[in-house]
């Protein structure tokens, strides 16, 4: 017994002096390790505890007020046309054409009190009826002021027996990429739908034609059959573009919307307004936009900007010294990347209009005042491009009057050079008219009937005028 007790004694003292080494000498040397650790806290939280007032990642903008102030100036528009119905036996007996209305609807946008409303030229194309509905529910008859297709834009006018609500112009060349946006019309015929999203891109082009004309702004804001014609804008409420197509396979929004930016419709619209129609003003080249095969296949290093292929003789570009090879890359500090950057900044100039252009020539950066020149072109049916000719030209042919044919149709060049017909060559009637100036041209072929076959006189290379009929 006394063994037992004197063996526990000896585990117990052992213990003791064991315990106490680890306390002193093992457990000291750790301690640094947790100091490390609590020193470092304080220095996180600091960070955090002073408001800088910038934005969260987790905050929302507010949209109540840019929605209140656009929500009554956005309308709803009906526009009732006429097709061709189901012909039955006794329609073909009595020579009868069967029609029938059809009901298509979409959105505009008020932008004067005494109702000029912007919509899309597709929202009243072929229109019979025209009808326009507030969002107090009233509704007025609509008449079309004047379109452009090119653009897609058209402008209407109602009778209100009131000042109505309006949606100011805000400025697209300043939207940024990421910016939010509002989406503000009239999908699906549900009245006064407001949809939230961001600028995903600025000057798209949608037909994957690298001359094409379009321009648009692209948001991921929510937008559907109906919204065509609506208000896109801003979170201050002022209006950065007019709703206008979608990238669909399905007909409804599976992700993106394309918008005309406010600048290019605001400009349609004052030109209608002044004019009846569009003034378009441009620079007077031609060419293409650069990337790494295009530069490749020119054999140049730059892979950013407009490539000049030519410039337009008596035009702005040519005054102002930018030739054949210069490389265009900003306008007005807009930056040139692509073709729909060149075309949208220039949409919203019209001729007289002065634009500053930076190109570079041969690695040296230049600048130039360009004067933009009127669009005095246009396309002739089965002949190709023409333009006004100058004093120089008619001299050249021994002709009055006429225009300049400045780029033949590739499709039927091989038929005009067996005929002795290039480039320069006039053209001095059209269906029986003597033409003096594109617009002559262009009225001639708006009013001729669709069965017509088209009459074309000009003089060909060795001085000789010829006739040519064509259906």
């Amino acid at each position: 017994m006394k063994k037992i007790l004197t063996l526990v004694l000896a585990s117990t003292i052992g213990g003791i002096f064991t315990l106490g080494a680890y306390k002193l000498i093992l457990e000291k040397e750790e301690q640094p390790l947790v100091v490390d650790t609590v020193a470092k806290q304080p220095a996180l939280i600091n960070t955090n505890t002073t408001n800088t007032g910038t934005s969260r990642a987790y905050e929302t903008p507010d949209f109540t007020t840019a929605a209140e102030n656009t929500v009554n100036a956005v309308v709803h528009v009906k526009n009732i046309t006429l097709s061709s119905g189901q012909m039955t036996f006794e329609d073909l007996f009595l020579g009868r054409r069967p029609q029938r209305a059809q009901l298509g609807t979409g959105s505009g946008v008020i932008i004067t009190p005494d109702g000029y409303i912007i919509t899309n030229n597709h929202v009243v194309d072929k229109s019979q009826e025209l009808s326009v509905t507030l969002n107090n529910n009233k509704t007025y008859a609509a008449e079309i002021i004047g379109t452009d297709p090119t653009t897609d834009i058209a402008l209407l006018k109602i009778e209100a027996d009131e000042d109505l609500p309006v949606v100011t112009f805000g400025d697209s060349d300043t939207a940024k990429i990421g910016e939010w946006v509002l989406a503000v019309g009239n999908p699906f015929n549900l009245t006064s739908t407001v949809t939230a999203g961001i600028i995903s891109a600025k000057a798209r082009d949608l037909s994957g034609n690298p001359n094409n004309i379009q321009s648009f702004i692209q948001t991921d804001a929510a937008v559907n059959p109906g919204n065509s014609g609506g208000a896109l804008v801003n979170t201050n409420g002022e209006l950065i573009g007019i709703n206008t197509a979608i990238s669909s396979q399905t007909g409804s929004y599976v992700g993106y919307s394309f918008a005309v930016p406010s600048n290019i419709a605001k400009k349609v619209v004052n030109d209608i307004l002044e004019y009846g129609n569009v003034q378009n003003g441009i620079l007077g080249v031609s060419g293409i936009a650069l990337n790494s095969a295009t530069a490749e296949k020119i054999d140049i290093d730059d892979t950013q900007g407009f490539y000049v292929g030519s410039v337009e003789e008596d035009s702005g570009a040519e005054e102002a010294g930018i030739k054949e090879g210069d490389i265009i890359k900003e306008i007005d500090n807009v930056k040139i990347l692509k073709f729909a950057d060149l075309k949208g900044h220039l949409s919203t100039k019209g001729p007289g209009d002065i634009v500053n252009v930076m190109y570079s020539r041969d690695g040296s950066v230049k600048t130039a005042a360009v004067k933009l020149i009127r669009n005095v072109t246009a396309v002739l049916p089965t002949v190709g491009q023409i333009k006004n000719a100058s004093p120089k030209d008619l001299k050249k042919y021994k002709a009055k009057s006429g225009v300049k044919i400045s780029q033949l149709d590739p499709k039927y060049a091989e038929y005009w050079a067996k005929n002795g017909i290039e480039k320069g060559a006039i053209v001095t009637a059209i269906n029986g008219t003597d033409v003096s100036n594109v617009d002559d041209v262009q009225k001639i072929l708006k009013n001729a009937a669709s069965n017509e076959p088209l009459r074309i006189e000009l003089i060909n290379k060795y001085g000789e005028k010829e006739r040519y009929n064509f259906r």
